[in-house]
C-alpha cells in the first residue's frame, strides 16, 4: 500500500521508520499546509499519516478511490471531516490513549497556578517587589468544588489527580445522566456545573455542539471567583467572550493551552490581562508521549494495511 505522511513538524521520524521497517513497508513525506497541496501532492496515497493538513470533504473525495485509511497524529480529528470519510468508506483513526497522564498534569499545573497565582506572584516578584499582598485573596483548595466537562480518559485522569486535593468533584458529559457516578464523580447538568464550581477544567473534543460552549452567556453563570482551564480544543472557548469575563469579573482568572487559532494572533488584548495564562498548545507533550504516539499512529496504519483489526476507529465503516 503506498503509505504517506500529509505533513510533519516533529523532530525525526525514527519511530515511523523502525516500525514500518519492520513491516516491510514504506512511507513518503509531504507538507501539505492546505486543502490544495493535499489534493495535489497526496494523489494515490492509500494510507495519510496526519497532523494537521485540512482533510475536507472536498479533499477526501478528490483521493478516492486509492485512499482507504487516514490515521491522525493525537486525539482530536477536527481537521479531518469523518463524517465525509465514512460515507466514501475512508476508515479514521486515532491515538486516543497516549497522552492521558500529560495533559491531565497540565491541566492541574494550570488550575494550581490560576488559583495560588504562582505566575503573577513570579513576575511581581521578579520585575518588582517581595510583598505577598499583591496576591491577595487567595483561598485554599481542600473544600472547593472543581467542575469538569467531559469525562473520556483525559478527564477521568484529571479527575483523579484532583481527588488528592480533598475537593467536591463534578462533572457534566453528554453521554452520562446528571445523578449518576463515575470513578466517585458526581455528575450534573451543564448550568449546575457552571453555578457550583469553583474552578472549570475542559476536556470535550470540539464537535458543533461545544463550539463556544463557554460563551458569555456561560461565564455569566459562573461564580465571580472561579477559574476556567481548557487543554482540549480552541473553539469550545469563545475568546472575545472569554476577555469580556476576564476584564468585568465574571471570573477571576483562566488558562489556555489551546486556542481557536494556533498560534494565538498578536496583538492579543487577552495576552495584555494579568489574570490571563497561556501555553502554546503544549498540554499533550512529554518525551515519552511523543514517541509513543508516533509509534502507535505507525502501528494502527500497518494493521490496517494487513487486514488486521483496527484499535482505534474513530468512524465506522
Amino acid at each position: 500500500m503506498k503509505i504517506v505522511i500529509s505533513d510533519n513538524d516533529h523532530v525525526n521520524l525514527a519511530q515511523e521508520e523502525a516500525v514500518f521497517q519492520k513491516a516491510g513497508m514504506d512511507f513518503t513525506l509531504y507538507q501539505c499546509h492546505t486543502e490544495e497541496e493535499a489534493i495535489q501532492q497526496l494523489k494515490g496515497a492509500e494510507i495519510i499519516l496526519n497532523q494537521y493538513t485540512p482533510l475536507t470533504r472536498r479533499v477526501i473525495q478528490a483521493l478516492r478511490p486509492e485512499l482507504k485509511m487516514i490515521v491522525r497524529y493525537g486525539v482530536g480529528v477536527d481537521n479531518i471531516d469523518c463524517v465525509a470519510a465514512a460515507e466514501m468508506g475512508v476508515q479514521v483513526c486515532n491515538v486516543p490513549d497516549y497522552g492521558m497522564n500529560e495533559v491531565a498534569d497540565h491541566a492541574m499545573a494550570l488550575m494550581l497556578s490560576l488559583v495560588r497565582k504562582t505566575v503573577t506572584m513570579v513576575n511581581y516578584t521578579k520585575g518588582t517587589d517581595w510583598d505577598y499582598s499583591y496576591g491577595v485573596p487567595i483561598h485554599r483548595i481542600p473544600g472547593q468544588t472543581v467542575g469538569i466537562v467531559g469525562m473520556g480518559r483525559i478527564g477521568r485522569t484529571f479527575a483523579k489527580r484532583m481527588g488528592g486535593f480533598d475537593c467536591r468533584r463534578i462533572a457534566y458529559d453528554p453521554l452520562y445522566q446528571p445523578g449518576t457516578q463515575v470513578d466517585g464523580v458526581e455528575l450534573v447538568s451543564f448550568d449546575t456545573l457552571l453555578e457550583q464550581s469553583d474552578m472549570i477544567s475542559i476536556h470535550c473534543p470540539l464537535q458543533p455542539c461545544t463550539r463556544d460552549l463557554f460563551d458569555l452567556a456561560a461565564f455569566q453563570k459562573m461564580k465571580r471567583g472561579a477559574y476556567l482551564v481548557n487543554t482540549s480544543r480552541g473553539g469550545i472557548v469563545n475568546e472575545e467572550d472569554l476577555y469580556t469575563a476576564l476584564t468585568t469579573a465574571l471570573i477571576a482568572g483562566a488558562a489556555l493551552d489551546v486556542t481557536a487559532k494556533e498560534p494565538l494572533p498578536r496583538p492579543s488584548k487577552l495576552l495584555e490581562l494579568e489574570n490571563f495564562l497561556c501555553t502554546p498548545h503544549i498540554a499533550w507533550y512529554s518525551e515519552e508521549a511523543a514517541q509513543e504516539m508516533k509509534r502507535k499512529v505507525a502501528e494502527e496504519a500497518v494493521r490496517f494495511a494487513t487486514g488486521e483489526k483496527v484499535l482505534y476507529p474513530v468512524n465506522q465503516i
